[in-house]
């Protein structure tokens, strides 16, 4: 799979997760398992970019009255 924009995140993860079951399984020829690795990758780096276009969407939120306010999650600290 080339790195296409219109795959959606939900289609990405759920072939980057056969990917990684196929890989773990270990029954894949060597250059099988690279090729996959590459698209896993590609499909990693596609997720990745979906989530940080989410995450700016969600910088901010309007809050009841319509003001905007800035949006940050707080991690557990551990």
């Amino acid at each position: 799979m080339e790195k296409n924009e219109n795959v959606t995140f939900e289609e990405a993860m759920q072939k980057l997760e056969q990917i990684v079951g196929a890989l773990e399984e270990g029954n894949v020829p060597l250059e099988k398992a690279i090729s996959l690795f590459q698209e896993g990758m590609n499909l990693s780096n596609i997720c990745h970019e979906k989530l940080q276009s989410i995450e700016g969407k969600m910088d901010q939120i309007v809050e009841e009255n319509g003001e905007i306010k800035s949006f940050s999650v707080q991690e557990d600290e551990a």
